[in-house]
């Protein structure tokens, strides 16, 4: 069964303009992002989708696939979308260009629901959550499933919330180590695999009234009816989303890297 990964990458962004092509350890981001994808084990081929020149042409300079797409996409799952149509894969993962440390065997995690659950449109993957200040982080999506790994529901909000929790006084008894974070708080990691024929016509549908509220894309299937299974796994994504994050990314990398051995014959 051939599978596309499709890494959706623009050049504008309002915290971090240009950050596909920032630099680490000599390598534009994107290209650490490209190289990863590709120790998939299931992934049958990876391609870029973006609406730059620049992007495209560094691409094409380290040997990549890249196809441009119209620059009026409102989402990355709508670039995916027009790349897809083309495509004669029956899965397509959608793979975010601003995780340089992305592993392979999470992109797997994600497709292999797809290969053995035929009914099965949409999956994803989430990872435990154990900072409170990240269960109360809007900018973190939380998610909770039923006893299949089938979603519920995506929320900025911290879910699922304890009844006995005072919501006024969380931030602070939190902050001063009194109130304890519940036990499989799950949050989102936005890696999604589709069948290529339901990913167009996702792309097609209306928003929903939950995703404007949460604006998260993926409720969208949600509110229509889809499911969305989502696998656990042990990993921490590290996305960049400003020149801070860059830093970190870089400083991880560079700690990592195998040292010279010492030439102890001199």
């Amino acid at each position: 069964m051939k599978v596309s990964a499709i890494i959706p990458a623009r050049y504008r962004s309002i915290r971090f303009e240009g950050k596909p092509l920032a630099d680490i350890l000599g390598k534009p981001m994107i290209q650490h992002v490209y190289e990863r994808v590709c120790r998939s084990k299931l992934v049958s081929e990876v391609i870029v989708a973006t609406d730059d020149r620049r992007i495209y042409e560094v691409i094409r300079a380290f040997g990549g696939r890249v196809v441009m797409t119209a620059s009026s996409h409102p989402s990355g799952t709508d670039r995916i979308a027009e790349v897809a149509r083309k495509l004669k894969s029956e899965i397509v993962v959608n793979v975010q260009g601003d995780e340089p440390l992305i592993e392979g065997t999470v992109i797997d995690k994600a497709i292999r629901p797809l290969l053995t659950d035929k009914a099965l449109m949409m999956s994803t993957v989430i990872t435990k959550l154990k900072d409170p200040k990240d269960w109360l982080n809007p900018n973190i999506v939380k998610v909770v499933t039923d006893k299949k790994g089938n979603t519920l529901y995506f929320s900025r909000a911290p879910i699922p919330f304890p009844r006995e929790f005072n919501s006024r006084r969380l931030s602070a008894n939190f902050l001063k180590a009194q109130q304890r974070m519940p036990e499989g708080i799950y949050k989102h990691i936005g890696i999604y695999a589709y069948r290529r024929k339901f990913l167009i016509k996702y792309s097609k549908m209306k928003p929903t009234r939950l995703e404007s509220l949460e604006k998260l894309e993926q409720l969208r299937a949600l509110e229509n009816g889809y499911r969305i299974k989502a696998v656990a796994v042990n990993y921490n994504p590290v996305s960049v989303d400003t020149p801070e994050d860059l830093q970190r990314v870089i400083g991880f990398l560079s700690s990592s890297r195998p040292r010279p051995r010492k030439n102890t014959n001199l």
